[in-house]
């Protein structure tokens, strides 16, 4: 876990550089907060949504990244509002804060920009909590959110807008499913809903004054997720991660008893912890995040063994609450999600062939490269939805072993369209009659996995130019090789109708 967290390929140093720019804008705007003369609240706070402006924002432009940044406020500050009004209401409060949960699930069927602003609506709720807010805070708190999103964007937009030099990324494929995207938000709406009632009634038992700690893990334990499997995974490697950082809270934390300097800089560490592992490994994210929230609890002189233990305890119950939610209301089955994912990806790798074999017959304006980043984008999310089937704890070892072997051949067939494309990118490459033969039994093989058409319509080959003998063998090992990988799928997929692959 730990080579896999910080030893794990980081292509452009994009993780790198990520997590630099989220220190140096988080840093600003807490400084910046200082300066102003806010109280220590209200730094945390502006730290806070400084934090969540750099890791939700995550809309495919930088252009969408700045209006959605723009947008935070509007979704936070009357929810800051909402929450000093009801302090002294509990039940109202309560009733307020599963509203807003469930409202912050349901809007994720907007895409990226609905759940960024979905995420900072909950966690300015939460934060009002942490804070215990009241009141007559809410001018200093809600300037001091504007100060700092204000700060966070001249680094990231302006300083260091390191997006603006990397190619486009692929757009990040949409939840899958029946209905589409709106079923499965309402569900897991639905789900966290019912889930953080159960975590908020729970976390009161275990504490009155820290509940919202189990109302939180929840929420956090749906972000991400589409299936019952993926939510049992995630709420795991929470709870690992949680434990974890509260051994190093034990070590680190309670002894510097919030001494300035010596925090300031664990923060720091701890945030760049949170953005580096974020992509790779949960587990280590969660260790960064409790660590860095247990320096805060030093700042604010209310740190203790205790404290740290309760912690432990209430992202249990919120873990618990979530597991219940997914397994019992309105469950979506982890194989009816990998069906739909493995689909698309299949139906992408014959559009990536169909692309790369339209280039390599002369036409200009056929460009598979747009199609390989879509195919890594979805072979993403395959791997999501198979992690809870191939977990380390995973008791059915039948279908983890399918599950292992799919992954692995349609790793097999993303190295081999790669290779094709870049064959396909050499402005001297062509094909022999013998590509367009092996083309169409790629389509047949994709066909016969997906035991549907291959969706949408398709470039059409033009007339081959003269072979070119290099090139064509190159195209036509890449091609031999992708059908191998596309033949020998059709053992774990028909192996069991839990690892399906129809649409």
């Amino acid at each position: 876990m730990l080579k896999r967290a910080f030893v794990a390929p980081d292509p452009g140093r994009v993780r790198l550089r990520f997590a630099t720019r989220a220190v140096l804008g988080i840093g600003l705007a807490v400084a910046l907060c200082g300066a102003a003369g806010h109280s220590l609240a209200a730094a945390i706070t502006g730290g806070l949504a400084a934090l969540l402006a750099l890791f939700t924002v995550t809309d495919p432009t930088v252009r969408g990244q700045a209006v959605t940044t723009a947008l935070l406020p509007v979704a936070g500050l009357p929810v800051l509002a909402l929450a000093a009004a009801l302090h002294d209401a509990p039940l109202a409060r309560d009733l307020a804060f599963l509203a807003v949960v469930g409202a912050g699930v349901y809007a994720r069927r907007w895409g990226p920009r609905g759940h960024s602003l979905g995420v900072f609506a909950f966690m300015t709720f939460f934060a009002a909590q942490f804070l215990h807010m009241v009141e007559r805070q809410l001018p200093e708190l809600s300037a001091a959110v504007l100060l700092s999103l204000v700060a966070s964007s001249a680094v990231r937009f302006g300083a260091w807008c390191y997006e603006r030099r990397l190619p486009a990324p692929a757009a990040v494929p949409a939840p899958t499913g029946g209905t589409g995207l709106a079923r499965i938000t309402t569900r897991q709406a639905v789900q966290a809903t019912a889930g953080a009632g159960f975590a908020l009634a729970a976390g009161q038992l275990l504490s009155e004054q820290r509940w919202y700690w189990a109302v939180g893990a929840t929420w956090w334990v749906f972000v991400n997720t589409a299936s019952r499997g993926e939510t049992l995974v995630r709420g795991f490697r929470r709870f690992l991660g949680t434990v974890l950082g509260i051994v190093i809270g034990l070590a680190v934390a309670v002894p510097l008893h919030g001494e300035p300097v010596a925090t300031a800089l664990l923060v720091a560490l701890g945030v760049f912890g949170i953005f580096y592992t974020a992509a790779v490994s949960y587990t280590w994210m969660m260790l960064a995040v409790t660590v860095m929230a247990s320096m805060l609890y030093g700042l604010l002189g209310v740190l203790d063994a205790g404290l740290l233990a309760l912690r432990v305890g209430e992202t249990a119950v919120g873990a618990l609450g979530a597991a219940l939610a997914v397994l019992l209301v309105l469950p979506v089955t982890t194989h009816s999600v990998t069906d739909a994912w493995v689909a698309r990806a299949l139906r992408c790798v014959h559009a990536c062939t169909a692309e790369a074999a339209a280039r390599l017959a002369g036409d200009g304006t056929a460009d598979p490269a747009p199609r390989v980043a879509e195919l890594e984008s979805i072979l993403g999310r395959v791997r999501l939805s198979l992690a809870p089937l191939v977990h380390p704890l995973s008791p059915l070892r039948a279908r983890k072993g399918r599950a292992r072997r799919v992954l692995a051949l349609l790793d097999d067939c993303a190295r081999e369209v790669r290779g094709l494309a870049a064959v396909a990118a050499d402005p001297v490459a062509s094909h022999d009659a013998r590509l367009a033969t092996a083309c169409r039994r790629v389509e047949a093989a994709v066909e016969a996995l997906t035991a549907t058409p291959a969706g949408g319509p398709q470039r059409q080959a033009a007339t081959p130019a003269a072979p070119h003998p290099v090139e064509g063998e190159a195209v036509l090992a890449h091609l031999h090789a992708l059908e191998r990988a596309l033949l020998d799928l059709a053992v774990p997929l028909h192996a069991s109708n839990r690892v399906p692959a129809g649409a």
